[in-house]
């Protein structure tokens, strides 16, 4: 994901509270979200830099590693640099100290609700337990057991522990998985949880099937990653987060290990997960970004950046670990800065947490006040008008659950309002159209009669048949038979001049037209653009650029090749094999926009139908109008696709030089002027 970092002015104050150092400061960054249609845009400032914790007590910190707050107004920091555990208040005012002498590098802890101290200690190759006091109560090795791994060494980083007590354990270099143990009988190893997998790329498939064992031994292994930090919630589900694992960076795991969510947005660089309480979920990366999630991983924020050696509160060397309160206050860890970061909601945060929560409980209409006051500060907001379509569907007011799914691109709110509204239409309006098509055609029975016995539209017909009499309007009317009867149509192209550049002009106008519209016009649930862009120029010239250097590259493969066909004749077959796109892209079009999601299969299809009609109408177009033979008519369609490809990179490789060389004769131009005016 791009991250843009404002340079704004940085003001900042330092004041003493006792016992701790505290500083506060104003924005240094911008806040971003994604919008229905994928894209990252900016919104209102979701947390404000509040304050940074230097010191616990006269305590400064060496290395540390991570940090837990807990639901009471505690901060529990391991520092691995002076072997202990501090502990202080949200202020950073020193509790006490826990573990000094007793550890060797503790580098991951966990603090349960009734105030137990689990520490990962690494170097220590042991999970060290403390009550509240600082008292050691207990201490787990290495598991004997065997599905473990003889050779397998037990250096805890990070661990989290569930309300049975058990723990969950990343280890270093344990590509297996998260470790299980048991607080049974001095620690038993209950297994793997929440492995990772490898991902295999056709070429490794293709070159383990035919390497030799030596070179095998040669190729890179492939591990899977081992998890960089975890987290759980009050429900008992496992959150991890681990680097280089693409979509699969933040995974919430059930007890089965069984990932739930995917995010719509991740870091490469996670450090570390935590949950909030209303079901949210925190990812601070490595670089100082942190990351909002709701629990079905939509992404609601993500903001901060890695500080540019200036020191600015709000912007992070290297992130070790992340913590919030019940305030909805993140701490931030900043391993490099040794020092933890504030960071406080604003009022817009605040309102879409109350919001979410009631949403996620399912209380959707309690949940339209602090909706519409997040709408009111920005209506533009997405998940929120998300919410407000599925309040005002449960409701029962369908045209409004309409409005805020369309303005937030929720599609599977859309299509459930839309069922209703459509239903709604059908019960009001069935006998209605009922009549209406009785008495059309009551009318069109009657007027045939009238034609019959007093030929009323004769003189209409003459006309009619006149007009059918054009050169232009028989060669237009010709595409019909064409579609119908290829074979004997690409007969009557090149034998009968049957076809023209201006009726071949007209139908690829009639092509571009359609698709334009099917490009704005089509229904909600099927639209691919933001609604009010539009680039009709650039979606014409497309079609006609497209047309034209296949049209130019199949007849250069086809004179190469001893084709008979000449480029006219080309040019009107092939415009006549789009004529199915004529009669059928408008069905298309009306299905789109009376269809709900359950339906889409129906456009798709018909979609399917358009486009082998097409292709089959240009290979026989390809095969008839140069008299080839099936062989050779698939040899010059793959010829025509590699010159396509060629001419494309040719032109590619033309304008990156057309640009190069404008940007440097525009810049040779301004040293000039700036020498003249010097």
């Amino acid at each position: 994901m791009k991250r843009k970092l404002s340079a704004l002015l940085l003001l900042i104050i330092t004041c003493i509270v006792t016992g701790s150092e505290i500083s506060y400061a104003s924005t240094p960054y911008k806040t971003y979200t994604i919008d229905g249609y994928g894209y990252v845009t900016e919104t209102q400032s979701a947390y404000m830099p509040d304050a940074s914790i230097t010191k616990v007590g006269e305590d400064a910190l060496l290395s540390p590693s991570d940090m837990v707050v807990t639901e009471d107004g505690f901060i529990y920091i391991a520092d691995t640099g002076s072997k202990k555990v501090l502990v202080s208040d949200l202020e950073g005012n020193y509790i006490r100290t826990i573990g000094e002498g007793e550890l060797t590098a503790p580098t991951g802890i966990y603090v349960t609700k009734d105030k137990t101290l689990y520490v990962a200690d690494k170097d220590g190759k042991k999970v060290v337990v403390f009550d509240e006091e600082g008292n050691k109560i207990q201490e787990y090795g290495k598991p004997d057991h065997p599905l473990y791994g003889e050779s397998m060494d037990f250096k805890p980083q990070k661990l989290v522990v569930n309300k049975s007590g058990n723990m969950y354990i990343i280890c270093e270099g344990n590509t297996n998985g998260i470790v299980q143990i048991a607080p049974t009988n001095g620690g038993t190893f209950i297994g793997y949880f929440g492995t990772n997998y490898t991902s295999v790329s056709l070429l490794e498939v293709f070159q383990r099937a035919i390497f030799t064992d030596e070179q095998k031994a040669k190729m890179l292994s492939k591990l899977p990653s081992t998890p960089t930090n975890l987290s759980i919630d009050e429900s008992g589900l496992i959150y991890t987060v681990t680097q280089g694992d693409y979509q699969y960076t933040l995974k919430k795991l059930n007890i089965a290990g069984s990932n739930l969510i995917v995010p719509d947005a991740y870091d490469e660089l996670p450090a570390s997960v935590t949950t909030g309480a209303y079901d949210n979920i925190y990812v601070a990366s490595q670089d100082g970004y942190i990351y909002e999630y709701n629990s079905d991983g939509e992404l609601l924020f993500v903001f901060g950046g890695r500080d540019d050696g200036r020191g600015r509160i709000g912007l992070c060397d290297k992130v070790a670990a992340i913590g919030v309160d019940n305030e909805s206050n993140l701490y931030l860890l900043d391993a490099e800065k040794k020092q933890v970061q504030i960071f406080k909601p604003t009022e817009f945060t605040n309102l879409l947490h109350e919001s979410l929560f009631l949403y996620e409980k399912g209380r959707y209409t309690e949940s339209k006040e602090p909706l519409t006051q997040v709408l009111e500060m920005n209506s533009l907001f997405d998940y929120a008008n998300k919410a407000m379509c599925r309040a005002y569907l449960q409701e029962e007011n369908y045209g409004e659950a309409l409005k805020y799914a369309r303005l937030a691109k929720d599609f599977d709110g859309y299509s459930d309002a839309f069922w209703e509204v459509r239903n709604q239409w059908i019960r009001d309006n069935l006998i209605l159209s009922m009549g209406v098509l009785i008495l059309v055609f009551a009318c069109v029975q009657v007027l045939k009669r009238l034609q019959k016995k007093k030929g009323i539209f004769n003189p209409l017909q003459k006309k009619v048949r006149g007009f059918y009499d054009r050169l232009l309007v028989k060669q237009m009317v010709y595409s019909r038979y064409f579609m119908k009867h290829p074979v004997d149509g690409c007969y009557g192209v090149k034998r009968e001049q049957k076809a023209s550049y201006l009726c071949a002009n007209l139908i690829l106008l009639g092509v571009i037209i359609l698709s334009i519209i099917g490009k704005y016009g089509c229904g909600f649930l099927l639209k691919t653009v933001r609604d009010g862009q539009y680039d009709l120029i650039g979606d014409a010239g497309t079609v006609i650029v497209i047309f034209l250097m296949l049209i130019a590259c199949n007849y250069l493969m086809c004179t190469i090749n001893e084709g008979e066909g000449t480029f006219k004749q080309l040019y009107c077959a092939y415009a006549y094999a789009l004529t199915p796109y004529i009669f059928i892209k408008p069905i298309v079009i009306l299905l789109s926009n009376v269809i709900t999601y359950s339906e889409v299969f129906l456009v798709q299809l018909t979609n399917y139908i358009m486009i082998s009609w097409i292709a089959v109408l240009l290979f026989i177009a390809l095969k008839e109008i140069n008299d080839y033979t099936i062989r050779s008519t698939i040899k010059i369609l793959l010829l025509t696709i590699f010159t396509v490809l060629i001419a494309a990179l040719l032109i590619f490789i033309i304008y990156i030089l057309f640009t190069q060389v404008l940007e440097f004769v525009v810049t040779i131009a301004g040293e000039v002027v700036y020498r003249l005016e010097t």
